[in-house]
């Protein structure tokens, strides 16, 4: 009936053929038993291939002489070494003595250029050896007799039986019984119908991958098995991959490792240098998600434009966005041994370079080209590839550099989905020609999916703070009694900033307790490590601490910026880079008992270790550093199955909106941005009027008088900053566009006379420094923590929930403005002013939401608290007839509010609120604890269970408004 030889393998051969692959069975094929190559065939090429050769046809026996050495060679060298011995004859890097005069002369076994040259053979159940219980291979590819591909197929009609089986037969049998037929190997595959996998020698089996192109990417039938066969093994891609995108590196244990590119490296590296190759447009913006390889895409990329023949030896240029060029992405092409790199870490050694003329890959910093002036080179074949192309600081030094290669290639990359607020990202780098704004986009599903990297999963711990805000407010009055109300006021709103209440030592105390117990019970076992995010420097020397007395000074180290100077309170943590290097490798090492990293804004990006499996987070962040910070955890690593984040502050909006991204919004404010750009002249026109024959071109003081003595007031410098406000953000709108270059000169002079006149803190500075120590040990003294619960349940960020979370929180179009109606019974109390000031916070809130003030949470909150004191005022009022309208009066308050803005969610969640009060409550219930159990539990199962808000803020604020009902 059905087999694997009549399903799975027949299906291969078939579309091979129609490949481009001609079929012999393995025993027709010309071979002694023990040869790893079909000797006569590659005789045959390299007579076909090589003049000097085919002048002396013996010396094609000196070549197959030296290439049968290799596979002899492997149980000595390794299978990796050997494999990369092997690859330089295949590349034509290596050459013989057969010139005239007995010069060296490359030595071709295949023509990259005219495929037709070459023989391609597919055949299948090939023995190695043929005699002495040989192995058995189901599919070899064979290119002028030379074994590149093997493929093994499994049954498609047994549930056991996966491709797993197929790669490990590859991985763990043959490459260890017979590594010499591995030697000449470019890569292997295995499937069993539903899924198909490939990977390399040594590769690991967790990480082979799956070959897709952008339009189609499912997978579980045998039509999607022959999709990806049809798209990669087809002859010019088998050999494009060989030429291009494969790489020998040295691991961190000095290993050597053999690596080749994932379908979507592949895709983006030649749509670039299709790009390239036909001259526009100039410019592409490429998004793959976090930790999907963006730093070898640009190795690959770097490798296959500097070795076209038709570019004309070109300059790439590599651009990272850190004021060092110590990143992962200079560490990626060190370790590959990239040929002609070279490091620009100064602004002279670029000028130079780039004076020069330098063909050579050159990696440097985007602020280098801050400092260069003008333009530097105007070839039109040099290629810059920007790394984290989403970042702010992309604005004007990314202007100076297009000023710098004025006719340059610019391709952005970024791993952060680009939501509506980064229009500059795409003004940079996305072509009009592209859908979307992308040239190639690999999502936060595709990289899941493909296990390029793992899922998110998030574990809300509630810390509940219990501030004593009687003792605080007294106790401030009395180290406050000689200050002025205003005074007062400003003290009181820096002494409760966040940092304050991080710090209190009960609650640092508290969660490095909880860190302790949760990394022994969960993490620790599993063999993983761990990363503690803080708020500033300070909280981690706190937490260092804390951990130090709890687990021993060996488990925990920070990494932080440090200046190491006298004036610097922290310079005893200063690391020098070597010395940083040698931590983070210790960190990487699984026998190594450091299990820690403290940090607080190092490490967050770039810093590449896969046993990191957990990153405990109390820090508050958002939008792109969040989600570059929380894909620290998201490496492939043997056992690991997902990546986990044990959240103390509450971060579950702000991931769903961070990966959240709108793209139809994106594109209407690209278009936005040519009107913008019409509009710029006029308003530096409008700053510049106030400063009526003020000499700009005069520095120093005199220069600041007389521009200041052009706002002698108050009213005249608020409609100064009224109109700077406005230019300023057109700039950070427009940057960075060329049309900003006129205007640079007069931006910069009215930016620092902006900044003269801003009105100063003054007194509150002040008396900050005076007070502030105190004030700090007042709060801390009464901040205390209830409880630190972590039995709520974990959210999973896999792609379902992810799409979920996205379309639920998608904003449609605003509608006409909604016009304020408040609900009938505030209606009847029109002449009460308690009503009255109820109707004016309606209106307000109302407003705040449909300004887009109010995340959808904090917009339920609030709206929860309202419907409380409606029910507060209406039970004084005390009529039998609105008691029972009551219950539904969060229903009708939002009913009322709600805008096609508003998410679906927070209707739904309304909804099943007073659902609880008519179902669950009884007369009385407040005053039993079965009752408030009963009522608690429902409500848990709405918010927490049901929709996955571990908010305990939000919780409480419903319980009080549902208390309010008898």
């Amino acid at each position: 009936m059905f087999n694997e030889d009549n399903t799975v393998e027949q299906l291969i051969l078939d579309t091979l053929t129609a490949n481009g692959w001609k079929y012999i069975p393995a025993e027709e094929l010309p071979r002694q038993h023990g040869d790893v190559l079909v000797e006569q065939m590659v005789r045959d090429a390299l007579v076909r291939l090589n003049p000097e050769i085919k002048a002396d046809p013996e010396r094609a026996d000196e070549v197959v002489y030296r290439l049968r050495t290799i596979p002899l060679s492997v149980q000595g060298e390794g299978l990796v070494r050997a494999n990369e011995l092997f690859s330089q004859w295949l590349l034509g890097d290596k050459s013989m003595p057969f010139g005239e005069n007995g010069e060296h002369t490359s030595v071709r076994l295949i023509d990259f250029e005219n495929l037709h040259k070459n023989e391609f053979i597919v055949t299948n159940q090939w023995v190695y050896p043929t005699r002495e219980g040989g192995r058995r291979f189901d599919i070899t590819l064979l290119v002028n007799g030379i074994p590149l591909v093997m493929g093994e197929a499994k049954t498609p009609v047994r549930p056991a039986v996966t491709w797993v089986d197929g790669a490990s037969d590859i991985h763990d049998v043959y490459e260890q019984n017979v590594p010499q037929m591995f030697v000449p190997n470019v890569f292997s595959f295995a499937t069993e119908g539903k899924c198909f996998r490939y990977g390399t020698v040594r590769m690991g089996v967790d990480i082979w991958g799956p070959w897709h192109n952008s339009q189609e990417k499912s997978e579980g039938s045998l039509a999607d098995v022959q999709r990806s066969v049809k798209a990669m093994l087809r002859p010019d891609i088998v050999l494009d991959i060989l030429q291009n995108f494969t790489l020998y590196a040295t691991d961190k244990k000095h290993r050597r490792i053999k690596i080749i590119c994932r379908y979507q490296q592949y895709e983006a590296t030649n749509l670039m240098v299709e790009r390239v190759l036909k001259g526009h447009p100039k410019k592409g913006l490429i998004w793959h998600f976090q930790g999907s390889g963006k730093s070898l895409l640009m190795v690959f990329a770097s490798q296959k434009l500097r070795m076209h023949r038709e570019l004309g030896n070109p300059t790439v240029m590599i651009v990272v966005d850190r004021i060092d060029l110590d990143t992962q992405i200079t560490s990626t092409f060190n370790a590959a041994d990239t040929p002609n790199m070279v490091g620009a870490a100064t602004r002279q050694e670029l000028q130079k370079l780039l004076a020069a003329d330098s063909r050579k890959i050159i990696i440097t910093t985007i602020h280098k080209f801050g400092e260069a002036g003008g333009c530097l080179n105007d070839r039109s074949n040099i290629i810059a590839m920007v790394d984290e192309a989403h970042r702010t600081q992309e604005g004007d030094l990314g202007r100076k550099m297009r000023e710098a290669l004025p006719n340059a290639f610019f391709f952005g990359l970024t791993g952060t989905p680009i939501n509506k607020r980064d229009r500059n990202t795409f003004w940079a780098f996305g072509a009009e020609e592209d859908e979307h704004g992308y040239m190639s986009r690999y999502s936060f599903q595709d990289s899941i999916r493909d296990r390029a990297t793992l899922p998110l999963h998030f574990e809300a711990v509630d810390v509940k703070l219990h501030i004593n805000k009687k003792a605080i407010d007294e106790a401030f009055d009395t180290i406050t009694g000689n200050l002025d109300e205003l005074d007062r006021d400003d003290l009181s709103k820096r002494a409760a900033r966040m940092s304050v209440l991080i710090k209190a030592p009960e609650r640092v105390n508290g969660i490095c307790q909880h860190i302790v117990n949760h990394y022994r019970e969960k993490v620790e076992p599993n063999g993983f490590k761990a990363q503690i995010v803080t708020f500033d420097r300070e909280c981690c020397v706190l937490y260092k601490k804390a951990i130090d007395e709890l687990f021993g000074p060996d488990a925990s180290a920070i990494v932080m910026h440090t200046a190491g100077g006298k004036s610097d309170e922290f310079a005893e943590w200063k690391l020098s880079k070597d010395e940083e290097e040698r931590l983070l490798d210790r960190f990487r090492d699984a026998n190594d008992p450091l299990k820690f990293l403290i940090v607080t804004s190092k490490l967050l990006t770039g810093f590449d270790a896969p046993i990191l499996q957990t990153m405990y987070l109390d820090k508050p962040m958002k939008d792109h550093n969040l989600l570059q910070s929380i894909c620290r955890t998201n490496r492939v690593y043997p056992g690991k199955t997902h990546g986990l984040i044990v959240d103390y502050l509450g971060i579950f909006d702000d991931v769903a909106n961070a990966l959240d991204f709108d793209e139809k919004a994106v594109q209407q404010v690209v278009t936005n941005l040519d009107e913008i750009q019409r509009e710029l002249p006029g308003i530096v026109a409008k700053c510049l009027a106030f400063f009526p024959n003020v000499d700009r071109t005069i520095g120093g003081y005199e220069g600041l008088i007389a521009a200041q003595d052009c706002l002698p007031n108050n009213e005249t410098r608020d409609r100064f900053a009224a109109e700077y406000s406005v230019l300023s953000r057109l700039w950070e709108a427009l940057s960075p566009a060329p049309c900003l270059g006129e205007f640079e000169s007069d931006y910069k002079w009215l930016t620092q006379v902006y900044e003269s006149v801003k009105p100063p803190s003054g007194n509150g500075k002040l008396l900050w420094h005076a007070l502030g120590a105190k004030t700090i040990e007042l709060v801390h003294s009464n901040v205390h923590i209830d409880t630190i619960r972590d039995d709520l349940d974990t959210l999973v960020l896999d792609p379902e929930i992810l799409e979920d979370l996205i379309n639920t929180n998608e904003p449609g179009k605003k509608g006409k403005e909604i016009e304020i109606k408040l609900i009938a019974r505030l209606r009847k109390h029109q002449g009460n002013p308690k009503f009255l000031a109820l109707g004016e916070r309606l209106e307000k809130l109302k407003e705040r939401h449909e300004q887009g003030l109010l995340h959808s949470i904090d917009f339920l909150k609030e709206l929860l608290t309202l419907a409380k004191d409606v029910v507060e005022a209406e039970e004084e009022v005390n009529t039998v007839e609105e008691s029972d309208q009551a219950i539904s009066a969060l229903t009708e308050l939002f009913s009322k509010i709600k805008t096609d803005q508003t998410p679906v969610v927070v209707e739904r969640i309304v909804t099943d609120i007073d659902e609880i009060v008519r179902h669950v409550r009884f007369p009385g219930w407040q005053n039993t604890k079965n009752g408030e159990r009963e009522v608690q539990k429902a409500l848990r199962k709405v918010i927490y269970i049901k929709y996955k808000i571990k908010d305990q803020d939000l919780f409480d604020k419903a319980y009080g408004y549902i208390r309010q009902y008898y």
